[in-house]
């Protein structure tokens, strides 16, 4: 099984990728971010460096893609804390026209070779619950972000998994949730997995039911 774990900024999906890991005795695909070199002057300046720091980032996802299919994907059960297709939607939110023709004709290039998930779960939260969580991970270049950015990144992540039917999705509300202190809905969450068949569902904790 492939499973793909997606959010905006701050939400938790690589602790998420990784917990999911550890029960289902999975693999765990962890996006390099850090290795983006254009990123901290993204966040100084978007205009300036979106494309270059766009571009990284899908040649470098796609080269990892590439790699996984080649070796590990029909062996294990693997946890990836990123959706290829979700680059779209920072390109979308800072590339200009012109940029962002050229980065849809290298995109469409790239997508159609890369295997898809079985299974997309889509965590949401906030924009001040996303703060808080970026200001507590306490990254250098992150510090600066502002709330708009944050508010429209929100919002075209609600609105791209409005519209996805690619795969079987569901979507976690993470605003009240923490599975790392409540293992009891990690626990549940598993049960969902490997339950889902199709389509969009959307996750309750125990504690709400």
């Amino acid at each position: 099984m492939y499973i793909a774990v997606e959010g905006p900024i701050g939400v938790g999906k690589t602790t998420l990728a990784e917990l999911l890991a550890g029960k289902l005795n999975g693999k765990t695909l962890v996006e390099e971010v850090e290795a983006n070199p254009f990123l901290p002057n993204f966040y100084r300046d978007r205009n300036k460096y979106a494309f270059q720091a766009q571009l990284f980032f899908l040649l470098s996802r796609y080269q990892q893609q590439k790699e996984l299919a080649q070796t590990e994907l029909f062996s294990a059960t693997l946890i990836a804390d990123y959706l290829f297709a979700k680059d779209r939607i920072f390109a979308y939110l800072t590339l200009d026209e012109n940029e962002l023709g050229l980065y849809e004709q290298v995109f469409r290039l790239l997508d159609a070779r890369i295997p898809g998930p079985d299974l997309v779960i889509y965590l949401q939260a906030s924009s001040e619950v996303l703060k808080e969580r970026i200001l507590k991970r306490n990254k250098d270049y992150e510090r600066n972000m502002e709330e708009e950015y944050l508010e429209d990144l929100v919002e075209a992540y609600n609105k791209f998994f409005f519209y996805y039917n690619d795969t079987p999705l569901l979507v976690v509300n993470t605003t009240e949730i923490d599975f790392v202190k409540q293992p009891a809905d990690l626990s549940n969450l598993v049960k969902e997995i490997r339950s889902i068949k199709g389509g969009t569902q959307h996750y309750i904790p125990l504690g709400s039911r």
